[in-house]
This record gives C-alpha cells, sequence and structure tokens, in this order.
C-alpha cells in the first residue's frame, strides 16, 4: 500500500486486528444477544482478537491477555497507530523474510517495532495459528498466501479512536488478576482455552503456559466467586461432561461453531459443539 492510499483510508467499523484461536466472529450475533442489557465496567481477561468487546465496545472495560505480544501491540494501536501503519507497510510477504523476522527476540525490540513484527507474523503464518513453544518462541511456519492483508489502515484506525475515546484499560497477565476490581453490576466474559473433547484433540497452548484441568477448576471457582459478587458473568468453552459439571446450577446453552484454526487441515471448517455459560 503506498503512502496516499494510507492516508486516503478511513475508520470504519472495528474488528479483531489478527487471526486468533478461538477468536469469536462467527459466533457475535449470538454471543451479543446474551449480554446484559445493562452493566458498569465491562472485562474480558482472555481478550484475543477481542470479536466480542470490539463488536459492542463498551465505553468503560477492563481487557487482558497472559500474551504479551498481543497486549503489547493493543497499546501500540492505541497510542502510535499511524507508526504502527508505517511500520507495517515497510514488511514483505516471502519465507525469507518471515523466518529472519521470526527468529528475533521480542524482547529485545522496541514497543512499536514488537508489536509490528506480532501483526506481521500473525497475518502471514500459517493458518494465522499463533503458537509458542516451552522457550516462549513463535514457531508456526511460513504460510505461503499470495497477498495476506499485512496492514488493515482503516481497521487499525478504527481501533485506535474507540480505544481513545473511551476508558480502556489494557492489562498483561494472568486472568486473575484483571478480575480483581469487578463489583456488583460489572460485566465479564471469559473465553479461555478450551477443554480439549479428545485427549489427542487439545490446542490450547498458544502460550508457553499451558491451560490445564485444574486451570478450568480454578476458573470455574471464580465464576463462582463473581457470581456471588454480584456480577454478571458469561463464559464459553467446550462441550464436554467435565466443563458441564463444573458449571453445574447455572445456565448452559449449547451453540454449533466452525473450526477457523486447527493444526490439521481436515479438522477445519466441521460444526463443533460449544456451550455458553451464563450465571443469569
Amino acid at each position: 500500500m503506498d503512502r496516499q492510499q494510507v492516508r486516503d483510508t478511513v475508520p470504519s467499523v472495528a474488528r479483531p486486528f489478527v487471526k486468533w484461536a478461538g477468536g469469536k466472529r462467527q459466533l457475535l450475533k449470538i454471543l451479543v444477544d446474551n449480554c446484559p442489557a445493562t452493566y458498569g465496567t465491562y472485562f474480558e481477561p482472555f481478550v484475543g482478537g477481542g470479536a466480542l468487546f470490539l463488536a459492542i465496545q463498551p465505553p468503560k472495560a477492563v481487557i487482558s491477555d497472559i500474551n504479551e505480544e498481543l497486549i503489547n501491540a493493543y497499546r501500540i494501536i492505541k497510542t502510535k497507530p499511524e507508526r504502527l501503519i508505517h511500520s507495517l507497510c515497510q514488511r514483505h510477504n516471502n519465507a525469507q523474510e518471515y523466518y529472519r523476522v521470526r527468529a528475533q527476540d521480542p524482547l529485545t525490540l522496541p514497543p512499536l517495532t514488537r508489536a509490528s513484527r506480532f501483526i506481521y507474523l500473525n497475518k502471514t503464518c500459517y493458518n494465522g495459528l499463533y503458537r509458542e513453544n516451552g522457550r516462549g518462541q513463535f514457531n508456526t511456519p511460513y504460510g505461503k498466501y499470495t497477498s495476506p492483508n499485512i496492514v488493515d489502515v482503516s481497521n487499525i484506525r478504527s481501533i485506535s479512536a474507540y480505544l481513545n475515546e473511551r476508558d480502556i484499560v489494557i492489562l498483561a497477565g494472568p486472568y486473575e488478576f484483571a478480575t480483581r476490581t469487578a463489583v456488583k453490576g460489572d460485566f465479564l466474559y471469559f473465553d479461555p482455552p478450551y477443554f480439549p473433547l479428545t485427549a489427542t484433540a487439545s490446542f490450547t497452548q498458544y502460550h508457553r503456559n499451558d491451560f490445564n484441568r485444574r486451570d478450568q477448576e480454578e476458573l470455574a471457582r471464580l465464576f463462582s466467586e463473581l457470581d456471588h459478587r454480584g456480577c454478571r458473568v458469561m463464559l464459553s468453552n467446550s462441550n464436554t461432561d467435565f466443563i458441564r459439571g463444573l458449571y453445574r446450577g447455572y445456565q448452559i446453552v449449547e451453540v454449533e461453531a466452525t473450526r477457523a484454526i486447527s493444526c490439521k487441515a481436515n479438522g477445519r471448517g466441521r460444526a463443533a459443539n460449544e456451550l455458553l455459560i451464563k450465571n443469569w
């Protein structure tokens, strides 16, 4: 994209700026329809691509994620959108450049370059699959796409405008940390890594710290605690007996979703039953 095209691109409706495992764009209508009509602060502790957050655009929100690369990108979009756009415009879609950028240690890079690297890799990697090895290194192979949309100018500007015009707090860290300030009347949406449907079907390690069975149990306990605080709480997860048992006594709605990201090509596009769980 040349400089004139960048100048002429105006903001549009905000949408996720990255493709993310478990993204909720396809379920937006169901999610929006199930949100409470009124609430105080909106919390999304596993924000990921932020499909619901960007769709409802609450006037006051706390968004967070354990993935520091993702949260850094949100912060740069908020504070330096034009410099980010310029940096992304300099990126090139070829295997040599991809693997050179992938080999960089993000912790050695300035925040702006780090955000540009993160978005570039997400747009050009295989199937948009963010994955880390045990040392926290991004290890997804090159995607071989002909013309990926590396710089979505209007969307970056739209997201930046929203983040600056409203009272939005952006945090990096565990979900428990982000929810400490939630009080009666607030609304929290949890979209954690899903509990696997089978022993061999797990894809939860988009971060070096996997989300295991014990983590699911701890999240269920927090769900109950927030319920007792008087918060409105909604959660998405897989349709398994284990998850149903953890949230017994709450409203459980079964929904169908198509997998947009899967490690296996024949696993993408198939309908999968998911659960939407609410405390009201």
